[in-house]
């Protein structure tokens, strides 16, 4: 089996089936460390990291592992790479590694990783489920920055830690709760959703015309 091409592979993982919008998994570190944008990116490349190598791993050891034991062998394998993250964050960004709190750990328990472990890197060569891996995680990246973006902006005038809005602006409080999280990945998702049901029609019609 040659898994599918780099193109196809990355337009799936960041648009027609991301995980996050399409997919609807991963939500809820997405919503717990979008606060910041610095948070979220640092979240996300923690998990392109995880689930690319995750993948590329498994992909590897999938004509080898028992399938009865498949599932215990994938979540050591996702585990053992969470471990990483977590050392090097403890290690080299403790002010991070704080902010993320248990977060970090529970990549562990993220619906992505394990979902593209089972549906693609145990069917697929190592290389495209590498890329499978990064294209997900690229995707839920994406999608945390999009969040964060927006309530960063409003919530403290900042992006990146760096003030954008000047005194004027009055912070709007909720924002920086939880439930703005709810809200916002709601309406990005009603938008996703709508432009690619036009995307199918205008497919559609396109194809109706030939």
């Amino acid at each position: 089996m040659k898994g599918d091409s780099p193109k196809k592979i990355f337009k799936m993982g960041l648009w027609e089936d991301n995980p996050v919008l399409v997919q609807i998994i991963g939500i809820c570190s997405a919503l717990a460390v979008t606060n910041l944008m610095l948070n979220s990116l640092i979240m996300g490349v923690g998990l392109i990291f995880v689930t690319a190598l995750s993948s590329f791993t498994v992909s590897i050891l999938r004509n080898y592992t028992p399938k009865h034991i498949r599932m215990m062998v994938q979540v050591l394998i996702i585990a053992a790479y969470v471990i990483i993250v977590d050392i090097f964050l403890k290690a080299y960004m403790p002010e991070m590694s704080k902010a993320l709190g248990p977060y970090v750990g529970l990549i562990i328990t993220n619906c992505i990783i394990m979902g593209r472990a089972e549906a693609y890197a145990q069917k697929n060569p190592p290389i495209p489920s590498f890329l499978d891996g990064v294209a997900s995680g690229l995707g839920y990246t994406l999608v945390l920055l999009v969040i964060a973006f927006i309530r960063e902006l409003l919530g403290f005038g900042t992006i990146f830690g760096i003030q954008v809005l000047g005194e004027w602006w009055t912070p709007w409080t909720i924002m920086i709760m939880p439930p703005a999280a709810f809200f916002i990945l709601a309406v990005v998702i009603w938008i996703t959703k709508t432009i690619q049901e036009k995307e199918k029609d205008n497919k559609k019609g396109q194809v109706a015309n030939l």
